[in-house]
């Protein structure tokens, strides 16, 4: 047995399941397609997650299209993160082209072009059917994670949710949790010592900062409700097809706190609502992450370990989450350690440092007696890519070089009046389409301070009168306490007694002066 018949054993031995499975391309080795050949993906493995990765231009975005459109066929739910706004064409069918007439015949395939059932959604002011969230869903830890803040921060952040249980005060938006914020420090700072202790107006102002600048990237539009309901992404339309969820974030790319926030929502509600599943025939849902490097790169290392943690836990609840990215090492080795499944394309290697790079990143796919691995990373072309999935029992499958098969829905946008139809057409938008803005904890305490500030005008009023009564009462009582004049003390002062009184002492005067013989002369 030569060397290509042993190469096409051993592909058709490893990539053949009992379970469910998909066409993903044909091998190719030494240049030539192995015709009737095919590297096929088992669904009972996908929930291990997975890494797509390449350089611009080599086809990654459309092996995502590939993978969505079969799991769709095989009726599992897709949600996908859009970033460069390039995957709405799922939902309309693909046309033939030269490169698809001249590819099909080597993997001895038929191309059939389909549209695939999608909802549009945003967690922004794109079109689609608006996700939203509320501030208690996230919990104090996940929120302070998000925030980045220090134990000392945390803990002021877990005596407001505290607080607002005990008190009856849901926390929705972020208006309500700023609203809090303010209320323990100010007007309620005095019941809030004495019931949890004392609150460090440092910590409160670093909090406050620390949200507000959440918001100026755009969060008040996703902190809300109606709360989007995640069995909302688990859906099938009625020809049995999985929903594709097109969640289009094109404008997060300069916003990376928000989109980290969102995502890290997103994964807990799954987690959490979600029950165990074990070892399913096929997942329940497939997440997939466009331009992953926008999650990692601002992510602090509590947020990083958060997503680590979710990554290895949520797969048991039959959910699996695949990472689409330029390098593999934009994924942390922690994280990268987690997927199974990998596509990788082609790389660039323009300098030595890049040659290097790459050389490392062959050593993470299983060894191969029949590609020089690192060579063929640079070698590779557009729709092509080294693969490796796990198989049913868990264990890596033969590394092949693939020739993959092209998506069938359209390689290209959805113009704007398409968008507007698959929105307009939405199941889901009735119901998310308006936001509600509750009576919760800003209106609450709102409320309460108005209460307090009126009742503390009442109280300054009814000081004032009642000093202003004690001044009267004071007065009278003054004027009555004055003596009173006797009637020689009347008689000697009335007007008429006192002239009687200057004329007697003036002729008094003048007699004195007589008798001293000054008076004047005539």
């Amino acid at each position: 047995m030569d060397k290509t018949e042993q190469f096409k054993q051993i592909i058709d031995n490893d990539y053949t399941f009992k379970g469910e499975s998909f066409v993903l391309g044909a091998p190719v080795l030494n240049g030539e397609v192995l015709t009737g050949s095919y590297v096929r993906v088992p669904l009972k493995s996908m929930n291990r997650h997975g890494l797509i990765a390449g350089a611009t231009g080599t086809g990654k975005t459309k092996t995502l299209q590939v993978i969505a459109e079969n799991l769709s066929e095989a009726s599992v739910s897709v949600v996908m993160l859009d970033i460069k706004g390039d995957l709405s064409g799922l939902a309309a069918a693909g046309s033939e082209n030269k490169v698809i007439r001249e590819r099909y015949p080597k993997m001895n395939l038929n191309y059939q072009p389909t549209s695939f059932p999608v909802e549009l959604m945003t967690i922004s002011n794109e079109r689609g059917v608006p996700l939203r969230a509320t501030v208690t869903e996230f919990g104090p830890i996940l929120l302070a994670k998000i925030l980045e803040l220090n134990d000392t921060q945390t803990g002021v952040v877990s005596l407001i949710f505290k607080f607002c249980d005990d008190h009856q005060l849901p926390l929705v938006d972020l208006k309500d949790f700023i609203k809090v914020l303010q209320y323990i420090t100010a007007e309620g700072k005095e019941d809030i010592e004495k019931a949890y202790g004392k609150v460090s107006t440092a910590s409160t102002g670093t909090i406050l900062r620390k949200v507000i600048g959440l918001q100026q990237q755009g969060a008040d539009l996703f902190f809300g409700e109606p709360s989007f309901d995640v069995d909302d992404l688990m859906r099938v339309d009625e020809q049995g097809r999985g929903m594709i969820n097109i969640i289009r974030v094109t404008d997060m790319q300069d916003k990376p706190q928000l989109f980290s926030t969102f995502l890290l929502q997103m994964l807990a509600e799954l987690y959490a609502t979600s029950p165990e599943e074990g070892d399913l025939d096929k997942p329940k849902l497939i997440m997939f992450i466009d331009e992953a490097h926008l999650v990692f790169q601002e992510a602090s290392s509590a947020l990083l370990k958060q997503i680590e943690t979710m990554i290895k836990l949520i797969r048991s609840k039959g959910i699996g989450i695949f990472f689409c990215t330029q390098n593999p090492t934009d994924v942390p080795p922690a994280i990268l350690g987690q997927l199974g499944f990998k596509v990788q394309h082609a790389l660039r290697a323009f300098t030595a440092k890049d040659r290097k790079a790459i050389k490392s990143m062959a050593e993470n796919f299983p060894p191969s007696d029949y590609y020089q691995t690192d060579e063929l990373l640079t070698q590779m072309g557009v729709g092509e890519a080294l693969v490796t999935v796990l198989n049913e029992k868990g264990i890596p499958t033969a590394l092949s070089y693939t020739m993959l098969t092209s998506p069938r829905s359209r390689m290209d946008i959805l113009t704007d009046v398409e968008i507007e139809d698959v929105v307009k057409k939405s199941k889901l938008l009735p119901k998310y389409r308006q936001a509600v803005d509750n009576y919760t904890a800003f209106e609450i305490l709102s409320k309460r301070i108005e209460q307090q500030e009126a009742e503390a005008q009442k109280v300054r009023q009814q000081q004032e009168i009642q000093k202003a009564k004690t001044a009267t009462q004071r007065s009278t009582s003054s004027s009555r306490k004055k003596p009173q004049k006797t009637m020689l003390e009347e008689i000697l002062s009335s007007p008429a007694v006192k002239q009687i009184g200057r004329t007697a002492s003036t002729e008094l005067v003048r007699g004195l002066f007589g008798v001293l013989g000054l008076s004047k002369k005539r």
